[in-house]
């Protein structure tokens, strides 16, 4: 399944599902004209309201990233590619916000950090065999 939800984290629950939306778009999993389960179909098996669901997706519709077609199921919107670079880059500043703040914490410069970022996206890249 493409979505998953976690009640325990603190994230409220609409709002897990709508990164994840963003974040299967911004990593290619979600193409362009993809379809998204029905919000019975998601939270029947998430065990979520379907009221919760109706939520994420109609924010989702209100920031364009999803289009809504009258009797059929909502669609990824089809953005231009300057706003996939922009959406992407948002969704690492996000993700990144608390990697930033911990290395304040520990004290660690600017250069470090880096450094220390620069190393994980080697590692990732040779565990995903691309280098």
């Amino acid at each position: 399944m493409l979505f998953y939800v976690d009640p325990g984290s603190g994230v409220p629950i609409f709002r897990q599902l709508m990164d994840q939306v963003k974040l299967h778009i911004a990593g290619g999993l979600l193409q362009p004209g993809d379809e998204l389960p029905s919000i019975r179909n998601l939270s029947v098996p998430l065990g979520v309201n379907p009221m919760t669901i109706s939520k994420a997706y109609n924010l989702l519709v209100h920031d364009g990233i999803l289009e809504r077609r009258p009797g059929r199921p909502l669609v990824v919107a089809d953005l231009p590619d300057d706003q996939v670079i922009v959406r992407r880059r948002e969704q690492l500043r996000e993700s990144l916000k608390p990697a930033a703040n911990m290395a304040h914490q520990l004290g660690l410069g600017r250069a470090e950090a880096l450094d220390t970022f620069a190393d994980l996206l080697d590692e990732s890249r040779t565990a995903d065999g691309k280098d």
